[in-house]
């Protein structure tokens, strides 16, 4: 039985994918320093337990 392996690191056009949210939503997260990037050579990455955390810090709102 072959375990299903999940990236360490996403590009940032997996990241949006993930979140549900535009190029320029993520890219202006990054610039207000809320979410944490790596440079590998030209690619920008983002690594997976940053985007966890970064999702952890986002505000939680009561079921209505």
């Amino acid at each position: 039985m072959l375990d299903t392996v999940q990236p360490q690191v996403l590009s940032v056009l997996d990241a949006c994918k993930f979140l549900g949210v535009g190029k320029s939503t993520l890219y202006e997260v990054i610039k207000q320093g809320r979410l944490k990037v790596r440079k590998l050579g030209k690619r920008t990455i983002i690594v997976r337990t940053d985007l966890e955390d970064f999702l952890a810090s986002l505000p939680t709102f009561p079921v209505a």
